[in-house]
């Protein structure tokens, strides 16, 4: 009689773990047959592991690499089986002791066994194939991880003109050995953690030891293994979960598709959490000076990469603050500003119906509506949408005397600007911002401005990332770290580690270059 399964017994599917597989092939079948029940997708396949010996071999279509499986599994066991046949071995009486799948070539390398059905359950849905052996009540489990996943390709969210141009992919063991590829260090860790109920996704976090704070990587296991979930789809889920600061708008986690970057932060004593399913690996701690950082900044010589941060910082500030400045100075402070310039503003705006607070949230509104509409569309007609749009609307608000001129300028100066900022959650905290920023300079002027300014800083101040400081480098002041905050030193300059890694290993240069010639001659 065939042993009931959770579902039969009304219990949820985690009871099969303590459900012994049975050595009878008949009632293991069954059993598998109704825990699947309409699965299209399972394959089962009876075969003769060894003569007079049945088998069953079971696996989800799909997410196994089939070729791998035909030519390490299938071809080896029926070959072993025609071998043993020719040499008369015709005796039905087997060795308890002894695996017939022992006397066939399998020559695959990651092999598991079971005696409980949920960890075969567990092996089919983690790719792998099952073969189930009558008069055994044991079940080998060969790992045979593929199906058809994205290529590693230049990643599409962190361009760089100079530098590496492969990225992280949907696969997890493809992303680890793209990491692997970069640090060759067995001091480079791995370290693994199932997530979710129901969608038991891998995830892995990596870190350099001896360089990664311990009490640290403690606190992210701690905080991993705390999320009870029943699916993680993305690495987003993860991140929302173990951030020390939930309902700040600023990020708290980097996110990034690009090895080199992952590898230059662990080199740092970051750690890096990869998602399986997903190309983004998250990134901690962080930092804001961080945030405002590209991988090509290091690839390029440091004075051309000091102006390009110097512009960067610049746009930040026109970003979060030029349209508030804009409601500020045109609404109450007109005195401010040069008398021509005030007059070519007050002949732009006579014909405007509403007042500069009101037309400025308008356009804003509008350049964001545009901006996701082009995000959204496909690639062949958003960017088409996004320029035609935004140059019709803004021309024609402008004639029907709706938005003023000069608006449409600060409005299309702000919009660039965000644009500058590498890392788009930033980016977007920076077009959050800027709306109570004008709302403030709308009913308060500068004096508005000012209030939410400090706002902001007292916010960032208080903000931790990890237990590390996210104005890390200017609060609290470390001169060894604002060697990379708004300048980069040159590499013969940058000889520690951040002040909050681990102390075993600070120094990254062990030899004194002082980056000058070290002979005149001419050789």
């Amino acid at each position: 009689m065939a042993l009931p399964t959770g579902r039969a017994l009304g219990l949820p599917s985690p009871s099969l773990d303590k459900v012994p597989i049975q050595k009878d092939l008949k009632v293991n079948t069954e059993m598998l047959k109704d825990i699947f029940d309409d699965c299209s997708d399972m394959v089962y396949r009876s075969m003769e592991v060894a003569p007079g010996v049945e088998g069953l071999l079971v696996y989800v279509e799909g997410i196994v690499f089939s070729e791998e499986l035909q030519i390490h599994m299938i071809q080896p066991i029926i070959q072993g089986l025609v071998r043993l046949k020719n040499e008369g071995d015709e005796s039905k009486e087997q060795d308890p002791d002894l695996e017939p799948l022992e006397n066939t070539r399998v020559s695959l390398s990651q092999v598991n066994s079971a005696t409980m059905w949920g960890d075969v359950i567990e092996g089919l849905m983690n790719s792998s194939a099952v073969i189930l052996v009558d008069g055994y009540s044991e079940a080998h489990l060969f790992n045979v991880k593929g199906g058809l996943r994205r290529t590693v390709s230049e990643p599409e969210t962190e361009a760089v003109i100079r530098g590496p141009r492969e990225g992280f992919t949907e696969m997890l063991r493809v992303n680890t050995a793209l990491l692997r590829f970069k640090i060759k260090s067995p001091r480079l860790k791995m370290k693994s953690i199932v997530l979710g109920t129901e969608t038991k996704t891998d995830v892995v976090i990596s870190y350099i030891e001896g360089l990664a704070n311990p009490k640290m990587i403690r606190d992210v296991e701690k905080r991993l293994k705390d999320i009870e979930i029943d699916g993680i789809l993305e690495s987003g889920y993860i991140e929302e979960m173990i951030e020390d600061h939930p309902y700040s708008p600023f990020p708290q986690l980097q996110y990034t598709e690009r090895p080199d970057t992952a590898a230059a932060q662990l080199l740092e004593g970051r750690f890096a959490i990869f998602t399986d399913g997903t190309p983004f690996v998250l990134i901690g701690p962080v930092t804001f000076f961080q945030l405002m950082q590209a991988s090509e900044d290091y690839y390029e010589r440091y004075f051309i990469t000091n102006f390009i941060r110097w512009i960067r910082y610049l746009f930040v500030f026109i970003a979060l603050f030029l349209p508030a400045l804009y409601i500020a100075t045109t609404t109450y402070h007109q005195d401010m500003l040069p008398s021509t310039l005030v007059l070519s503003i007050a002949a732009a705006r006579e014909a405007i119906p509403f007042p500069a607070l009101v037309e400025a949230l308008i356009m804003e509104i509008s350049f964001e509506a545009l901006r996701e509409a082009g995000v959204r569309l496909p690639k062949t007609v958003g960017q088409a949408v996004s320029i035609l749009g935004a140059l019709v609307i803004g021309q024609a608000a402008v004639e029907a005397g709706i938005v003023s001129a000069p608006m449409v300028i600060i409005v299309s100066m702000t919009g660039i600007a965000s644009f500058t900022i590498p890392r788009f959650n930033l980016a977007i905290t920076v077009r959050l911002l800027r709306f109570p920023l004008m709302i403030l300079a709308g009913v308060l002027g500068l004096f508005g401005i000012v209030l939410g300014t400090v706002w902001i800083l007292v916010h960032v101040t208080q903000l931790t990332s990890f237990g590390v400081p996210y104005m890390s480098g200017v609060s609290p002041f470390h001169v060894q770290d604002n060697k990379d905050v708004f300048v980069r030193a040159p590499w013969w300059k940058m000889k520690r580690r951040p002040s909050w890694a681990s102390k075993k290993d600070r120094v990254r240069e062990k030899k004194e270059i002082n980056g000058t010639p070290q002979s005149n001659k001419v050789w």
